[in-house]
């Protein structure tokens, strides 16, 4: 399905109909080419975790990753979703949202940044968002208290558009 319509701010974050297999493809294309730069090595799970996260839009939990790789016969025990999750998270091609002790593919995938996560409450869609503008009011009040930010992680619950339009306050 094709988004016909001219783009809405929210496109650049993720909320909008995009061709989702170019999606994965681009992304993960990026990401073996980084790894392959960096002498990192993109095993077939660590790939697999990756397109996992990609393809749902959504936070997942280790669990709900190692079912799927469980269903594919690519592992049962926890250690392997959470060693791909690990490496994933390390070379910032994933995020860890704190808030639901989940994990969500990066949009900016080895670009060294802090990210800001807009969290729909109604379908669980998550969509990572610049976080300058925010960043910078926080380190402005933590300079005035004296206070060195060294990681931010800034999530945001509320309705994607989708089901804004399905649920209207």
């Amino acid at each position: 399905m094709t988004d016909t319509h001219a783009p809405r701010p929210t496109d650049a974050i993720g909320f909008a109909s995009h061709d989702h297999h170019a999606c994965i493809e681009g992304t993960v294309a990026a990401v073996a080419a980084r790894c392959a730069d960096e002498g990192l090595h993109l095993t077939p799970v660590r790939r697999r975790v990756l397109e996992i996260l990609l393809a749902r839009h959504r936070a997942l939990g280790a669990y709900e990753i190692l079912d799927v790789l469980r269903d594919e016969g690519l592992g049962s025990q926890p250690p392997v979703a959470y060693r791909a999750l690990e490496f994933l998270t390390k070379h910032g091609f994933a995020h860890r949202i704190e808030g639901m002790n989940a994990f969500a593919a990066c949009t900016h995938p080895g670009q060294d940044h802090d990210a800001a996560f807009l969290i729909c409450t109604g379908c669980g869609a998550v969509a990572e968002a610049p976080v300058e503008p925010a960043r910078a009011a926080l380190e402005r009040t933590a300079e005035a208290a004296g206070f060195t930010i060294a990681r931010t992680v800034l999530e945001a619950e509320g309705l994607c558009p989708n089901c804004s339009q399905s649920h209207p306050s």
